[in-house]
Parts: structure tokens; sequence; C-alpha cells
């Protein structure tokens, strides 16, 4: 049983069965919170966009993907990707923050070999990913 400084911890998720520690903050010793915040308050949220990526389907293409934003510091808040009819090519969709810098991303991405057509998806948010959990 966890004592009075050390924040109650589990390491599974019921809904997702993922393995990770979920923190619960209320049983936070006072002052415990991120950046010195009270408990309860939270960073605002960025403003985010949704984009759709026609890929070719193989080993790798995540990696080359996902590490043209990691070699960027920009980070991918939630990814979803599935193969499309005949499994040569894949369509991924990105949540990604809203910044001046991800026109350049953007245009970078746009030059991957993998990478086969690349468009925003006003349409969807980052609620349409929490859904899909």
């Amino acid at each position: 049983m966890p004592d009075a400084e050390t924040p109650a911890t589990d390491f599974t998720n019921s809904a997702t069965d993922v393995c990770h520690p979920i923190i619960d903050n209320e049983k936070q010793p006072p002052g415990a919170g991120t950046a010195g915040a009270p408990l309860g308050d939270h960073p605002p949220v960025a403003r985010t966009s949704v984009l759709e990526l026609r890929v070719r389907n193989h080993p790798g293409t995540m990696s080359h993907v996902t590490g043209l934003f990691a070699r960027r510091g920009f980070n991918l808040d939630a990814i979803v990707c599935a193969p499309e009819a005949g499994g040569a090519t894949s369509r991924m969709l990105l949540l990604v923050a809203e910044e001046p810098r991800l026109e350049q991303v953007e245009r970078q991405l746009a030059k991957l070999y993998d990478v086969l057509t690349l468009r925003h998806r006003p349409d969807l948010d980052a609620d349409w990913f929490v859904r899909l959990l």
C-alpha cells in the first residue's frame, strides 16, 4: 500500500489494456501538480490538425514518417494506420499541433518516397481519435 508521500500507481488500464503507469493526481501531496500548477489545472490545449497520408505499405514506412517528426522535435499526438484494399498502400491519420513550422514538415513529408499523397482533414479533430479508444 502506498504511503502518503507516494502517489497511487496502477499499471493497467482496463479500458484499453495498455500497460503504462496511470497516476492518480488526487492522491498526490499538495503542490505536486505539473510545473507547480495546482491540481486540476491543465495547460492550455494547442490547436490541432489531422493530416491524412496515403503511403506505400512496406516495413520501415511508419519509421520514416514518424522519424521525420521526431528529428524536428515535433510531437505526434495520435496515429492511426490501416492498409487499403490490396495491401500495397496504407492510409495514415496523424494528429499534430498547429504550429508555424508544420508547413515545413508537410513539404518534407511530401518529398518522402513512401508518401504518395498528403492532405488536411478539417472534418476530423482530436475527439475523433479519442472515440476510437
